[in-house]
């Protein structure tokens, strides 16, 4: 089967009630990523310097070499930065992304963390990319990783992020089935399940905008006023919003600065001045999803063999197998898995069809309270929308009314005047039919086909929600 893997379509339109402690409106997530002495350095085995998020315009790696500009910076988020951070958020929820190899490096900041009551979430073994790194290699990476957590910090992670990931780090963190939560994710502006084969996982999306990371880059902010704003107007979307999760990512080495600190400093008081907010560390905002949102496994209409899925959809549209039959055969994924998904493929299938096969389908659409509707040999889908406009019973005058119309439209057009009855009462579809009737028959027949496609619409929510 042709199917594409990546989740467009998310929670859809409407994101679930999120149902935050004490009826908030926002959990806020401040989120301090603690990397300092777990980056790319010779000393540590690495082939290169580090130059990834650093005051250093255009860094570069210094192959073989220590860089000692870029150690020191680093050196800066644990030696100062960390500090005027704790000083600030000691008293204040916060989840650590802590690399382990760093960890190990920092015993009086792992101390200070856990004195605070924060979270020590994992940041993977060691601060480099992952992207071109063996998945034997990755998955040896994210166990040695769990055990070093352990050792140092007394307690094994609930939490993952590796931030320069590869593509398989997602499901190889699911798979070990040891994280309440991964957040390897920015796809969203609440929690959300992933199914990593037999175990269901949570994920908690991160950030990359609401980001002191964006300091360090080109397309970033020049001061802290401008963080600062952004922070703020984040925040009071998803407040607006309600039932939205905002993360805010920090790193001692960018957001410990003092001409940054006394941003974010400003942003807190901001947030704290607002009713309805939770503060909290992501492995409690996991624990309250879990629990008020726990995931259930349904039928993924992209995942159906071609039987299946025509079995179920081959009546969409009317008598005509063969438009559900191309459409499974379409590049499907998980925004199919929903009336509007599945729809989209049908009638792509239908309107790509040469006429004459579209024709088809047009004449197989029962005549409006006609012949067959008598003998009751409609089938239950057109019994059902017929009776919902009220044409299984009519007047003896109504009934002569419609059989006219039925003669004269078929008479003219060689297909039967078609029409979502659910979208109208009886009144209306009279007043369509002898509106429509004196169209030429090219655009009757466009109109047709659009009032095929909207049969199937409706046929498709009542069926799939």
């Amino acid at each position: 089967m042709n199917r594409y893997p990546r989740d467009m379509r998310g929670h859809g339109p409407t994101p679930p009630d999120a149902a935050w402690p004490n009826g908030a409106r926002i959990a806020v997530s401040l989120v301090l990523n603690y990397e300092e002495g777990g980056e790319n350095n010779v000393l540590h085995g690495d082939a290169a310097s580090e130059a990834f998020l650093s005051e250093i315009t255009n860094a570069a790696p210094w192959p073989g070499q220590r860089h000692w500009n870029m150690e020191s910076i680093y050196e800066y988020g644990a030696r100062a930065g960390f500090w005027r951070l704790h000083r600030l958020l000691s008293d204040t929820a916060v989840t650590v992304y802590g690399v382990a190899d760093a960890l190990a490096r920092s015993p009086e900041q792992v101390e200070a963390m856990q004195a605070a009551g924060w979270e020590i979430a994992s940041h993977g073994l060691k601060w480099v990319e992952h992207k071109d790194m063996p998945e034997a290699e990755e998955r040896a990476q994210i166990t040695e990783a769990t055990r070093l957590h352990a050792e140092v910090t007394g307690a094994a992670p609930k939490g993952w992020y590796t931030g320069r990931c590869s593509v398989n780090t997602v499901r190889l963190v699911g798979e070990t089935g040891l994280f309440d939560y991964v957040s390897d994710s920015y796809a969203d502006d609440v929690p959300y399940w992933i199914e990593v084969s037999e175990r269901d996982q949570l994920i908690l999306p991160y950030t990359l905008d609401a980001n002191d990371m964006r300091f360090a880059i080109q397309a970033g902010h020049p001061d802290g006023a401008s963080w600062e704003r952004y922070l703020i107007d984040s925040f009071d979307t998803l407040y607006a919003e309600g039932g939205r999760m905002m993360s805010v990512g920090l790193h001692c080495r960018l957001a410990g600065r003092p001409g940054r600190v006394a941003a974010l400093r400003r942003f807190l008081d901001h947030v704290r001045g607002h009713d309805g907010v939770w503060i909290a560390r992501r492995e409690d905002i996991a624990r309250h999803w879990a629990e008020a949102h726990p995931h259930h496994r349904h039928e993924r209409t992209s995942q159906m063999d071609r039987a299946e899925f025509v079995d179920r959809f081959g009546g969409v549209f009317e008598h005509s197998p063969w438009v559900a039959e191309r459409a499974h055969a379409l590049e499907l994924g998980p925004a199919h898995d929903c009336a509007a998904g599945v729809h989209n493929a049908l009638c792509r299938a239908f309107r790509t069809a040469p006429q004459s096969e579209r024709l088809e389908v047009l004449r197989a659409h029962p005549d409006l309270a006609g012949k067959l509707a008598d003998a009751k040999r409609l089938t239950a889908e057109s019994t059902g929308e017929q009776a919902s406009a009220g044409l299984d019973a009519l007047t003896d005058d109504e009934r002569a009314r419609f059989s006219d119309l039925n003669t004269r439209y078929m008479d003219k057009h060689g297909f039967p005047f078609i029409i979502a009855v659910r979208d109208h009462d009886k009144a209306g579809i009279l007043s369509a039919f002898e509106r429509r009737i004196d169209n030429a028959r090219e655009a009757e027949f466009d109109e047709a086909c659009r009032q095929v496609e909207r049969i199937a619409r409706l046929r498709l929510g009542a069926m799939l929600g």
